[in-house]
């Protein structure tokens, strides 16, 4: 538990130096009250701040802190993701984009999808929504970029 820890203390200072945010004399006590804010599947780490961002801010914000947007890949990778958006109460974008054939959507360096977990009747958007956003129940929408949703990266 020590080593998430540490990763999400450097994923939490990365972002939050960003927004000139200080951690003050005490920066362990900030690591242990968002100890929380970290979890495992599939050999990757999931993790949040709780800060809010675009799809591109989010992809940005992930690249920094040396992760990349949480794209699940299995269920047991959604429900870790989830765990987030049910404790913020809030969406998340994905790292999935829909592709060059509207309708159609794939991982962000191209690769077909293995998992879905769409909502009913989704993907609806016929082209206009390109990005990929998890609802509160874990299942997903397609929609558009540039909505503010809860940052989650994996490493």
């Amino acid at each position: 538990m020590q080593f998430y820890s540490i990763l999400f203390y450097i994923f939490f200072t990365v972002l939050s130096m960003s927004e000139n945010f200080q951690m003050g004399l005490f920066p362990s006590l900030a690591v242990l009250r968002l100890n929380k804010m970290i979890t495992e599947s599939g050999g990757k780490i999931f993790a949040t701040n709780g800060k809010k961002a675009d799809f591109d801010g989010t992809v940005e914000k992930c690249k920094e802190a040396g992760g990349s947007i949480a794209t699940p890949k299995s269920p047991g990778e959604n429900d870790a993701i989830l765990y987030f958006v049910k404790y913020f109460n809030t969406y998340a974008y994905l790292g999935i984009k829909q592709s060059l054939i509207p309708g159609r959507f794939q991982l962000l360096n191209g690769a077909q999808l293995s998992y879905t977990n769409w909502y009913s009747n989704e993907p609806s958007g016929k082209g206009q929504e390109e990005c990929v956003e998890m609802y509160t129940d874990g299942t997903w929408n397609d929609k558009i970029c540039n909505k503010n949703h809860l940052i989650v990266c994996q490493f």
